[in-house]
């Protein structure tokens, strides 16, 4: 649907009289359709969707930053160091998303997040623990076990 509307309750006309444009998009994946109001009115209507969709999309990515990069206060006070934590904290859900992306396993983003925390300090195969997470590790080989040292032989 793409249809051109007024505003007509007083006060609304008062704040905006000229006329706005109603669009409708379905969306398919959701099975939902959208209605948009914009005063744009040279584009189509499946442009004003398509931007739509990629300002959505913009919204969900610095939703995610903010929910699992737990950026709550600037480590800095200079507009460089803000802008340095910002861009560490987009190359980095960049990167988990390309992660999320890669693996066979089907992760929501936070928990996957919340799996690599744990496993941080842990040597593994990243590809492995991203498809296989709850498959247990092998048991090393037999030249890598850990050296173990008797502290009390060595002054003897």
């Amino acid at each position: 649907m793409d249809e051109y509307i007024e505003l007509n309750h007083s006060k609304t006309h008062e704040k905006y009289p000229s006329k706005l444009r109603r669009v409708a998009v379905y969306n398919p994946e959701t099975d939902q359709t959208i209605e948009l109001i914009t005063n744009q009115f040279t584009w189509t209507a499946n442009t004003i969707g398509e931007l739509y969709k990629a300002r959505w999309e913009i919204e969900i990515f610095f939703k995610e930053i903010k929910q699992l990069l737990k950026i709550k206060s600037f480590l800095g006070t200079t507009a460089n160091a803000v802008l340095i934590q910002i861009w560490t904290a987009m190359i980095m859900m960049l990167i988990l998303k390309y992660l999320k992306a890669c693996a066979t396993y089907s992760w929501c983003l936070s928990n996957m997040v919340a799996f690599l925390r744990l496993n941080l300090f842990v040597k593994f195969d990243l590809n492995k623990l991203l498809n296989e997470p709850f498959k247990p590790p092998a048991p090393p080989p037999e030249g890598d076990l850990p050296v173990q040292i008797n502290l009390f032989e060595w002054g003897d």
